[in-house]
């Protein structure tokens, strides 16, 4: 269960507004990215919302990867997108791979202004400690 989640928050997204619109066109351009980045796409949903009183309704792209996840949502009202990809590293390091394809992605998307944010899931800290029950000596009974 060890891997690497990145996620980005981009505001002032400055692509042409298919990538923000079209679920189809995003959709095959995850894909794409994907496949550059060296990883294995084994399933995907790209689905459109409605539009609202606001503009145009966004799209979500997920990609399911034999090493785990790839989800993009826009809000093309706002100019704004969320990204977000997972690897698990069981097995191989799949870390650089999941770089390459958030790379590909802030490069698409064009955005004034980014958050990104990296955690490595499934590391300890340290050893666990057991939990405790009511009835341990020095425990504190209600």
């Amino acid at each position: 269960m060890h891997g690497l989640h990145l996620t980005a928050d981009l505001h002032g997204c400055r692509c042409a507004p298919l990538w923000l619109t079209d679920a189809a066109a995003l959709g095959q351009a995850c894909l794409a990215a994907v496949q550059a980045a060296g990883l294995q796409a084994v399933g995907q949903v790209f689905h459109v919302f409605p539009a609202t009183v606001h503009g145009p309704g966004g799209v979500t792209a997920t990609v399911l990867l034999a090493e785990s996840h790839l989800c993009v949502h826009t809000w093309p009202e706002q100019a704004a997108v969320t990204l977000d990809v997972y690897v698990c590293n069981f097995g191989a390091d799949h870390s650089a791979k999941a770089h390459a394809l958030m790379n590909a992605l802030l490069a698409l998307l064009d955005a004034t202004t980014v958050q990104r944010h990296a955690l490595q899931r499934g590391e300890l800290a340290s050893a666990p400690s057991a939990p405790q029950s009511p009835t341990a000596p020095g425990a504190a009974v209600a």
